[in-house]
């Protein structure tokens, strides 16, 4: 026998967007400066001409018009468009001399991370990478390993101002393929990632950035399609994801891990969340973790997140939101960050079916709930099979964990919605079923306090609507809770 959940409301729509391209009346072919497009001459010293020329002349675009193009880091300029035409291939080198160690002036925690890339940019206003051709990082040439610093990420840009990336085919990076790290006025349209070459593989990274657009593009990964991170205490803030399709082994689209300057207005909307890819050599699942995740658990504050009209298949889980207390330094010197804050989310037009019997987790912290969280029109299935001895918490607050759908128990006492340690939820046109028989509520209460469901209070130690019940955990077993 399937389990129903249906409580009913409406669902809204925001979005903004902001775009600049720097001028490109003026055309640089790297030929001219020695480059081979033969996909076996180094290729770096002519671009790196091409490109100092072009900026010195007061800007333009620096062109690869047919060929394959190999090439260790290139340094981005102002003014400066670096087009990949149609046809045309920038190679990554394969040999990591041929990628200098470089060091940003802003500091923040991915100074853990890489110091080399493909294309790098610091500081700089008026930039675009774009084109109709493909930028290929060969990342399958590193080694796997969990020394980032031995894979260099594809593109990278830090403190630049007015950022466009479009319409390209990125491929095979070694590390993440982008990473924005504290730019203002970034827009990346219309570009396909295909990347799953090596581990860690992220599709987009945006971090610490602000007035973002990302719309139109075609992310498959093998980690973290689209990602927000704060790994500085800049917020990553007035951000807007729209009309994309994703794919991770990882998640789809999240924010965090990293939280230190939170996430601030923040639009997620109209997008298609599927199963990764089989192409590549780095898969170790056919199937992602959560379709959207939001986590603050280095500090740092989530507010104003609206995330509306999403379709998710493929995924273990739909969504996963996490209030914990990690506390990463984002630098050795910076004072340990206490509990974060997270409130105003708003979810809704949410279609999607899940693979996996845990359930959603939703979960905060005793002390630090998360607030004023809100779920309208959403149609999730889920697989069922849940026992009833399921309903009995066996886990620990974990707050200093790693963020991730699975961190609490295999299945959750709710088998579509657990909301623990949340203050302020509204609840309505919510559609939860099952695959096969389950003996857990659709919606499991832990200390949720200040709960309406279609608009009615649902008052502490009151009637609950059928498919809800308040869960009652029992002691944690100390070694589990761990």
């Amino acid at each position: 026998m399937k389990n129903i959940l249906i409580i009913s409301i409406l669902a809204t729509v925001t979005a903004s967007a902001l775009a600049a391209t720097p001028s490109s009346q003026h055309v640089y072919d790297p030929t001219d400066y020695g480059a081979k497009a033969d996909g076996k001459t180094l290729c770096t010293a002519a671009i790196q001409k091409a490109i100092d020329e072009c900026s010195a002349q007061g800007g333009g675009t620096v062109r690869l018009s047919s060929g394959q193009f190999l090439s260790g880091t290139v340094f981005m300029k102002s003014k400066v468009t670096l087009e990949i035409a149609e046809g045309s291939t920038l190679l990554g080198s394969k040999d990591l001399k041929d990628y200098p160690v470089t060091r940003p002036a802003y500091r923040s925690y991915t100074d853990n991370y890489t110091e080399r890339s493909v294309i790098y940019g610091e500081e700089l206003t008026d930039i675009a990478i774009k084109g109709k051709g493909v930028f290929d990082g060969q990342g399958a040439s590193f080694e796997v390993t969990r020394s980032f610093k031995l894979r260099p990420y594809g593109i990278r840009l830090v403190r630049c101002t007015n950022v466009t990336v479009e319409d390209l085919k990125l491929r095979n990076s070694a590390m993440w393929m982008q990473h924005y790290l504290a730019c203002d006025g970034v827009t990346i349209r219309n570009i396909t990632v295909l990347s799953h070459c090596n581990a860690n593989n992220d599709g987009l990274d945006i971090d610490s950035c602000r007035k973002v657009l990302v719309e139109g593009c075609v992310i498959d990964s093998g980690d973290d399609a689209i990602c927000l991170k704060s790994t500085s205490p800049r917020a990553c803030q007035d951000v807007t994801i729209r009309n994309c399709t994703v794919a991770s082994q990882g998640n789809a689209i999240k924010c965090g891990t990293e939280s230190v300057g939170g996430f601030k207005n923040v639009t997620i909307s109209h997008c298609t969340v599927k199963a990764p890819s089989s192409e590549g050599r780095f898969r170790v699942r056919n199937i992602g973790l959560a379709g959207v995740a939001l986590e603050i658990v280095d500090g740092g504050t989530m507010d104003q997140v609206n995330v509306s009209d999403i379709e998710i298949e493929g995924t273990m889980v739909p969504i996963f939101i996490r209030l914990g207390d990690r506390g990463r330094l984002y630098k050795q010197d910076a004072p340990r960050p206490g509990v974060g804050v997270l409130r105003n989310v708003t979810i809704s037009g949410i279609r999607a079916s899940s693979t996996n019997a845990m359930g959603c987790a939703v979960a905060g912290l005793k002390g630090h709930p998360i607030e004023s969280l809100t779920l309208r029109d959403i149609r999730i299935k889920f697989p069922g099979n849940g026992l009833a001895t399921d309903r009995l918490r066996s886990f620990g607050e974990k707050a200093g964990a790693y963020p991730e759908f699975k961190m609490f128990a295999q299945r959750l006492p709710a088998y579509g919605f657990y909301f623990w340690h949340v203050r302020g939820l509204s609840i309505s046109d919510m559609a939860l079923t099952t695959a096969a028989a389950d003996a857990r509520p659709a919606v499991g209460l832990e200390d949720a306090s200040n709960v309406s469901m279609d608009g009615k209070a649902i008052a502490d130690g009151g009637d609950l609507p059928p498919g809800v019940a308040r869960v009652q955990g029992k002691q944690a077993d100390p070694e589990e809770a761990k």
